[in-house]
Parts: structure tokens; sequence; C-alpha cells
């Protein structure tokens, strides 16, 4: 069997439009996928420089297959199952930061150029007060955007109509931001004087962005399967479910230069991504926070077990649909097709989410993901949501346990110990106080943490004693039984 190459695509030779920072498995098959689609629709024209940012790894696969790699996106879409491959012809180059770095430059200052894309992992966009200008290239990459940033400037003059988009896809708020404030510090770290900071904050566009794919990459589990149904040899395959959100912030409009979305693709752009990300935090992340640890307790191990689940199905489509999706602020038809999508999504036999990854910063995350939604419900109706309420019982008997070694908190379900992981003030806290309280002495002691939750719970009237009875019916009945005793209250699952 052939190993994929040119001679099995059909592949057109394009001007470098965009400069692309991590040849992860994400952004092969959410950037370069869209702009592969785009090219062949005839909407746009570009042309990807792939750079390897980090001094380890390489390119081999790259060079062997001739840039090329196949995208397979595997899962469920409007009812239907997809399993559809795409080989990807978008990237005509790549560039080994370290080992090329003069090429690195070249490329920077082409004329062709519009577009920078990262994703260096959140810890990617950061400053370091000891990286050097002088190096080649320097070892962050905010240090190496700038550099690069600064040679363009010169090769052309400080020309104001040679600025670039700059778009990271690191998942942190206000990434774009953050990118830019790190490239300020490194021209008054570096000296590079204010005509080029100027420059930059003229003729440059830091966007924001909110991205929504699940790739799981390399189909390891299923490699034979996979190389049969594509026929080839592919040692890049990629592979994502279907469903895709990009959301682009910016002060300038510059769909001019990424026309994605006229090519029938999910890609908004704005001047507030804010509504996008609260709704995806608060119905997608909100749905997991809201069930994970109450799946797991009931003896579930994946999202897609509790999506097959009646009780734990019922749970998760209450929660979100009456006691969530009021509180999103956009277009509740918008609203409703998103939280459909999420369940769709979960639903997908192909990824295998474990429950226990999930549950990673438990507190954190519900204090992100479930305390806006119980906010605005209670605000609202005058009443506290039962199933976000339970879900704060649910993580409390989660993480009920006195065990902690080496920064773990060990808990145990049916006589089977699990870690739980979450930063060291929080599982202290459960380390001292889960097993010597009474249930409504723990709420009480847990609500009131303002330090976790930025306010004290207790405020909300009925809170602790509503928690703390469900928390009893967990404890006696077993998770499980007390998830299916809730589910059946129907005066409780309603908005009013």
């Amino acid at each position: 069997m052939k190993t994929l190459n040119k001679e099995m695509a059909a592949v057109r030779q394009r001007p470098l439009r965009l400069m692309q920072f991590g040849e992860g498995n994400f952004l092969r098959a959410f950037v370069d996928y869209m702009v592969d689609i785009s090219n062949e629709k005839g909407v746009s024209d570009i042309g990807i420089a792939v750079v390897k940012p980090i001094p380890f790894g390489n390119l081999e696969r790259f060079r062997q297959q001739d840039n090329l790699y196949t995208v397979i996106l595997r899962g469920q879409m409007d009812g239907k199952v997809v399993n559809d491959a795409r080989i990807v012809t978008s990237i005509q180059k790549t560039i080994d930061a370290y080992e090329s770095y003069g090429e690195l430059v070249e490329t920077a200052c082409l004329e062709s150029l519009q577009i920078i894309i990262s994703n260096t992992t959140e810890a990617g966009i950061v400053f370091d007060a000891d990286d050097r200008f002088e190096s080649e290239p320097p070892s962050t990459y905010p240090g190496k955007l700038t550099k690069l940033l600064f040679e363009r400037f010169q090769k052309f003059e400080g020309d104001a109509g040679k600025g670039l988009a700059i778009i990271p896809c690191e998942l942190i708020e206000h990434n774009g931001d953050r990118l830019h404030d790190c490239v300020n510090q490194y021209i008054s770290l570096w000296g590079l004087g204010e005509t080029f900071r100027n420059w930059v904050e003229e003729s440059c566009t830091f966007c924001c962005t909110l991205v929504d794919r699940i790739v799981t990459g390399y189909p390891r589990d299923n490699l034979e399967e996979t190389t049969a149904q594509l026929g080839y040899i592919d040692e890049l395959v990629d592979t994502a479910e279907p469903f895709g959100l990009w959301v682009i912030e910016s002060r300038r409009d510059i769909s001019d230069i990424l026309p994605l979305e006229k090519a029938g693709l999910p890609v908004i752009f704005t001047d507030d991504q804010t509504p996008y990300r609260e709704r995806k935090v608060r119905i997608l992340n909100g749905a997991h926070t809201s069930t994970v640890l109450a799946g797991y307790l009931a003896g579930f191990e994946i999202v897609g077990e509790i999506m097959k689940d009646p009780d734990l199905r019922t749970f998760m489509n209450t929660v979100v649909m009456e006691e969530i999706v009021p509180g999103v602020r956009l277009p509740r038809e918008e609203v409703l097709a998103f939280a459909n999508s999420v369940f769709e999504r979960f639903e997908n036999p192909f990824i295998k989410h474990r429950l226990l990854d999930i549950s990673l910063n438990s507190v954190s995350k519900w204090k992100s993901r479930i305390l806006p939604s119980l906010r605005d419900y209670y605000n609202t109706s005058g009443r506290l949501p039962h199933l976000l309420t339970f879900s704060f019982a649910a993580l409390m008997a989660f993480y009920t346990s006195d065990k902690l070694e080496n920064g773990v908190l060990q808990g145990n379900r049916d006589g089977q110990p699990y870690e739980i992981k979450d930063d060291a003030a929080a599982l202290a806290f459960f380390a001292e106080h889960s097993t010597r309280l009474s249930s409504n002495e723990f709420v009480q002691a847990l609500a009131s943490q303002t330090g976790f939750w930025g306010e004290d719970l207790t405020r909300y009237d009925g809170f602790v004693p509503m928690a703390a009875g469900y928390l009893d019916e967990i404890k006696t009945k077993g998770m499980k039984a007390a998830i299916h005793a809730l589910v059946e209250q129907k005066e409780g699952l309603t908005v009013g």
C-alpha cells in the first residue's frame, strides 16, 4: 500500500498568505482543514506555511508526504452518522524555527503574507524577561512573533499596508489581548522603539478567538480500520468530530483576507465574542460540570455512557434546557440549536471522553461554568434551580475524602479508589472537612468559602438546606438512586 503523496491529490501552488505556529492535530483539523475547503470552493487562495515553534521533534513526516495529510470527521451531525475523509492540500511548506531560522524570517517578510495563526498551548503566550532578541529564534512564541514583526517592519520600511492579522487559537480568554501585551513588553525590553510599537498598534490586528472542535488526532486504537478506509498509508492522519465553531473578535474587519464564512464554514467575525464564549462555557462546559461527577459516582466511565442512561440523560437535558439556556444572552433559537448540537456531540460513538479527565479542577470549573447560571436563575425567578444545586452536592460527594497524599485526594467509589485533582487549597479544605461534618455543616462551610466562589453562596435563600438534603440522599441512597428520585420530581424540573 502506498504512502500519501502529491501524486495522489490535486495539489495547486498558492501564494503564502498564512503563517501558522504549531503543526499539531488541532490546527490541522480545524484551521488548515477550513482553508482547504475555502480554497477548493474558490472563495480564497491561501497557501499556508507551518512553523514548528519548539526545538524538539521534526517535520520528517510532512516532508515524506509532500505536506499532505488526511482529516477524517467522525460522529453525528443533524441526526446522521458522519465518517468523511478529506486530503488537505492547503499547507505549502513547513519550517523548523530552530534549524531554518533564515527561511522563517524570509517567509515572514513575504509581500503576500497577511495572517499569523498560532496554537502553542495555553502556556505558550507568556512573557519571559530572560528571552533574547539576539537568539535565532527567541525562546517564547511572543518573542518569536515580536522579532519577526520587527524584521517585516524593517523590510517594508514601516509601510502601514504591510501589517498582519494575528489570530491566536490558544485556549485562554482574551488570547489576542494577552499576546498583544506580551509583544509590547518585548518591544520595551528589547528597545525596539516607539515607531515600531506604533506600526504594530496601527497596522497589525490582534484578534481574540473562541475555537470549538474536539480533535482526537492520530487513530492509534483503530489504525488498521482507518488505513483500510483510506486505501493508503498516512502517518499524519488526523481525526475529529464534525462540529466546529470559530469566533474571531477584532477591532478591524479581517473577513476579506480570511473569507471562510463565505464558503459556508462555521466561522463568525464579530466585535464582541463574549456572548458566544458564554454560550459555550455555560452550555457545553456547564453540561459536563453539572453531570460528570454524579455520572462517575453512579458507576459510569465515559460521557457516552451517561447519554445512554435514561435518568442521567434526563438530568442533563433538563439542567441545560430549563436551568442554563434561559440565562444565555443570544437569540433563543440560536441557543437551543447549540444546546441540541452539544447533546449530539456527547453521543458521538467515536469519542471516548473519560469522566475522570473532565473532573480535573472541578471547584474552579463549578465557579466559572455553573455559578453564573445558578445566579441568573435565582435572580430572575426568585427560586433556586434544583439540578444546578444538586450538582453542588454531587461535587461535594465526589470530593469527600480525608486521604490527601502527594497533592492528590483519594476518593472511593464502591470500594475502588479514584484520584481527585485540584489546587492545593481546595483539596486541603475537603480533606479537613468532608468526613467529619454533618451534611448541613459541610455545605455551610463550603458555600461560605468566598475564596473558592468569589461570593458567599449562603446568601441564596435555601441553598444550604437544599444542597445538604441532596447530599444526605446521595449518602443514604447512593448516587444512581438519588438521581432517579430527583428526575421523577417533575415539579422540580420546571421553571417558575
